[in-house]
């Protein structure tokens, strides 16, 4: 379906092309929403960006707008304002029509594309040599989120989890794990180990402490790498010990994800340098194998002096498969937005190579997660957080919360599952927030508030609506869509109207990759809500039935709404709380 601002724009544009010459370029955007209600609910400024190109006063381009602009049926005579503004009003029976037809999809009037595309979306990465931590949770959230977006749209989405499953690192551990825990060899499924962390620091000091170890250490990774099924026995078991760590992990979180690891290209890897040397976009310098590129100070390399291959080498196999093997017409990286120049180089070696086309890689760089202080996060002893100990402490802090939520309506029983949503909601919603390239501040404080932009504020807002027809033993959801909405005063039109605007903003969120505007939205909009509940009375005496199936209807719409957009980020919306 159409929003009214679409509907809108389209009539604009059409009284633009009487205008203007047949290869002039529409102003955008054709139409804002007004700052000001009391002006309209639109306003269109294309009158100033025209005057230079129509030679005319912006006033006069305004005039011969509206001069040619249909509005019958959408909305009132337009208005001139100032210099040249055009201020819209949509008709009250528009707002209710297309409200109406939201109601009543379950898409809530959002379109799947009409051409779906095969799409790679690459994040998390973790290194399996150790735990996850702080650092991988803007990746694993952000390329989750990102997968939910493109799902929803209809795409055909594999979420890819490149993991660090080779190098030089996982000789000394697997020498270690070897000479401690020699059954994993024979008994691979007796093989576990609690504490990865600990593991990979006991097998460093091993390493550091011993000439005999590091000599022995350095061999494991020839036998590695060449193959030998003892030593690819203990790593297939270390792997997988590993992997059952990040996959607790990402339950925890709801993540879905299909691990590959760099592993999976190391056949490749010889034939892409050879590739690149007999394409003459690599060359030697000072005995590495190096691709320059233009623009840059400094070459990516992909094989060193000594003949081994690094990462860029294994992203540029990767990138091959996904889009021969795999047939992607899209691959979307998500990692730290340091690593921009990385992969810069990266996409402009693979599509001089002709392995992928013009615009099918596109890097989504996040910011940082800092501390209070505005530095990296860290443990209170200077060491890195592990991702796990984050989220159960978020558990345990939005215990207290969800305690003093739920003290009328929720059981003993009730509080640790309800508190685990709340402190893994609001972890997710706090990072999800901000813009995805920009750094941001980490406060329990803040994101477990009940006032503000939160997920706490916008999990109250759905159990709300969702508990507003309880007193009358009605359930919301049987209304919305089945009666009419009346939208008697300010505030339901309001709110009304901002339901509507989901249709506009959601092309911006899947467009940019933006989650921070989805949650935006949804705040308003909870705040708008928050203006019909104090003043649109639903059981008061005297209310007319069919007023009060209309406000509850569009409470339940907006609890639909809620609903949806907490799923695309991964978030469990709460019935109680």
């Amino acid at each position: 379906m159409q929003s009214p601002k679409s509907l809108l724009s389209r009539r604009i544009e059409s009284a633009l092309r009487t205008l203007l010459p047949a290869d002039a370029e529409l102003p955008f955007p054709l139409i804002v929403p007004t700052q000001n209600p009391d002006f309209g609910d639109f306003q269109c400024n294309a009158a100033m960006g025209l005057a230079r190109v129509l030679r005319k006063a912006p006033r006069q381009i305004a005039q011969d707008i509206v001069a040619a602009l249909d509005v019958a049926g959408l909305c009132a005579e337009p208005e001139i304002a100032g210099p040249g503004f055009i201020n819209l009003r949509i008709n009250p029976d528009v707002t209710v029509s297309c409200l109406q037809e939201m109601s009543q999809d379950q898409r809530l009037g959002l379109p799947t594309v009409a051409e779906p595309q095969s799409i790679v979306v690459d994040f998390s990465g973790p290194n399996l040599a150790k735990e996850m931590h702080v650092g991988h949770l803007r990746s694993t959230i952000i390329g989750d989120s990102i997968c939910r977006f493109l799902e929803f749209e209809g795409h055909a989405v594999s979420r890819m989890n490149h993991v660090g499953d080779w190098g030089t690192q996982f000789g000394m551990l697997l020498h270690y794990l070897r000479t401690t825990q020699p059954e994993a060899i024979e008994q691979p499924d007796s093989f576990a180990i609690d504490d990865l962390e600990t593991f990979y620091r006991e097998a460093k000091l091993a390493f550091d402490a011993s000439d005999e170890f590091k000599t022995a250490a350095r061999k494991v990774v020839v036998e590695l790498q060449a193959g030998d099924p003892d030593i690819l026995a203990i790593w297939r078991v270390f792997c997988e010990e590993s992997l059952r760590h990040c996959h607790a992990i990402y339950k925890r979180l709801d993540i879905k994800i299909e691990d590959r690891g760099e592993s999976a290209y190391n056949d490749a890897l010889k034939g892409i340098v050879d590739s690149l040397q007999e394409a003459e976009i690599a060359e030697i310098s000072q005995g590495a194998v190096c691709v320059f590129i233009e623009g840059y100070e400094t070459p990516m390399l992909v094989q060193k002096s000594d003949g081994g291959y690094i990462y860029a080498t294994t992203d540029l196999a990767a990138i091959r498969h996904r889009i021969q093997v795999q047939e992607a017409d899209q691959v979307i990286y998500v990692t730290d937005a340091r690593q921009h120049e990385h992969f810069d180089k990266a996409f402009q070696t693979a599509e001089r190579m002709g392995w992928a086309p013009a615009d099918a890689l596109r890097h989504v760089g996040f910011g940082m997660m800092l501390g209070a202080d505005g530095k990296p996060f860290k443990t209170r002893t200077g060491g890195t957080v592990k991702l796990k100990d984050l989220l159960q402490e978020a558990e345990e802090q939005a215990f207290t919360v969800t305690r003093e939520l739920g003290s009328d309506h929720l059981t003993e029983e009730d509080l640790p599952a309800v508190s685990r949503t709340i402190g893994i909601a609001s972890v997710k919603y706090a990072d999800l927030l901000h813009a995805v390239g920009t750094d941001y501040r980490f406060s329990w404080e803040k994101m477990l508030s009940k006032d503000g932009n939160t997920a706490v504020y916008l999990l109250m807002t759905y159990a709300r609506t969702r508990s507003l027809g309880t007193k009358g033993g009605i359930d919301v959801q049987n209304l919305v869509g089945t009666v009419p909405f009346l939208l008697e005063t300010p505030q339901e039109q309001k709110l009304a109207k901002k339901l509507l605007a989901t249709l506009d903003v959601w092309p911006q969120v899947v467009g940019e990759l933006a989650p921070n505007v989805l949650l935006q939205h949804l705040y308003e909009l909870s705040q708008d809500f928050s203006g019909v509940w104090n003043a649109c009375p639903v059981w008061k005496d005297g209310v007319d039935p069919a007023v009060r199936d209309s406000r509850l209807a569009i409470a339940g719409l907006l609890g639909n709404v809620i609903a949806w957009g907490l799923n695309m980020i991964g978030v469990e919306p709460l019935e109680r709380m």
